[in-house]
């Protein structure tokens, strides 16, 4: 079984920095992929940032360039740097695994919203 616990959501003005984390336990051996989905109140999930065990990271389009996913740590977590926030960028986050096994775990999720 895996868990996940992830934070560093909240409320920040555009231009602002934020920096989420997720800690994955459990099964660690299985972990293949982590990252974080968004989602906000009436459009459909979209892939944020995820980062393989290997280190080869993937970002969304809108999201290139401002946000940095780190590589997974020797403790199963990684860490999202969210710089030069948009309004856009405001939902809610969920932290995922993928296993070898091709399982798929979610956190909690945590609110960012980005306003003046």
């Amino acid at each position: 079984q895996v868990q996940l616990v992830e934070s560093g959501g909240g409320l920040v003005q555009p231009g602002g920095s934020l920096r989420l984390s997720c800690a994955a336990s459990g099964n660690i051996f299985m972990i293949y992929i982590m990252g974080w989905y968004r989602q906000a109140p009436g459009k459909q999930r979209e892939l944020v940032a995820a980062i393989t065990r290997g280190g080869s990271p993937n970002y969304e389009d809108s999201v290139k360039d401002r946000f940095y996913i780190s590589g997974i740590d020797d403790k199963n977590t990684v860490f999202l740097q969210m710089d030069s926030l948009k309004p856009e960028d405001t939902a809610v986050y969920y932290c995922y695994v993928k296993t070898v096994y091709t399982n798929t775990y979610w956190g909690q999720g945590t609110q960012v919203t980005v306003s003046s």
